[in-house]
């Protein structure tokens, strides 16, 4: 059991079961909670298995919840999901299966009235009972992802890093520039396992985009691999933009 300086209405019951934050402390402090806490991470997953429910967001201080329903009745545990962190630009990616029904709009409000993010917005995912969403921070900003049961919900908990970082030269293998639709989001399916991603732009439309290495010669060997592929149709390219930037 891991003690922190977590404020917890006197019912909540705080065992923690995974840890894989280094500031654990910030992730259970300030912000009060109900239920039990399951983990705390940064990325990986977690949930249980589950259909239709409806998801739901609330705002309290600099961290966000994360609600799920069933038939207007809140869940004891989450659906299944996962947490991805990806940078050009720095952003996380949540992805949850088992539902079915979000507002959208809701979400995008709650989340840019929190200080530390850029932007927000959905992916197109071909799975009808899949949803995705992307967060951009802002430029030395941690986070943690926490989950409980009883009820079931997900808090996300920004904060200042406690080390800054300079921006880099980041290298993608990346698709051209395409609206959201079905399109961008047969694309990343095909390249799931490649690590895929979908990126908005500078300008506001979206490509899908593999890598995120270090040098030029790493993403030219990539772009070798894939269209090397009988699948290999989209004509994918090699480009950098700085860490803690979107591409053109």
């Amino acid at each position: 059991m891991i003690r922190g300086t977590s404020t917890l209405v006197a019912a909540c019951a705080a065992l923690m079961i995974a840890v894989n934050v280094p500031g654990v402390a910030m992730a259970l402090s300030d912000v009060p909670v109900v239920g039990s806490i399951v983990k705390v991470l940064q990325v990986g997953g977690g949930g249980e298995r589950t259909d239709g429910a409806k998801v739901s967001t609330s705002v309290q201080e600099n961290a966000l919840d994360i609600h799920f329903t069933v038939d207007g009745e809140q869940i004891a545990s989450v659906p299944a999901y996962t947490v991805d962190y990806k940078e050009a630009p720095n952003r996380l990616i949540f992805s949850f299966n088992g539902v079915r029904d979000l507002d959208l709009q809701k979400l995008q409000q709650d989340i840019r009235s929190l200080s530390n993010v850029k932007d927000v917005y959905s992916n197109v995912i071909l799975d009808d009972s899949a949803i995705r969403f992307v967060v951009e921070l802002k430029d030395n900003i941690d986070y943690s992802v926490s989950e409980y049961k009883e009820p079931g919900y997900i808090q996300l908990k920004l904060y200042g890093a406690a080390k800054q970082s300079e921006p880099h030269e980041v290298f993608y293998v990346h698709s051209q520039e395409m609206e959201q639709g079905e399109s961008l989001g047969m694309l990343d399916e095909q390249y799931a396992q490649d690590g895929s991603s979908v990126i908005k732009t500078k300008s506001g439309k979206f490509v899908l985009a593999i890598g995120g290495f270090a040098s030029r010669a790493e993403a030219e060997e990539m772009l070798h691999q894939l269209s090397e592929r009988e699948d290999y149709y989209e004509t994918l390219q090699v480009d950098s933009w700085m860490s803690n930037e979107n591409p053109q």
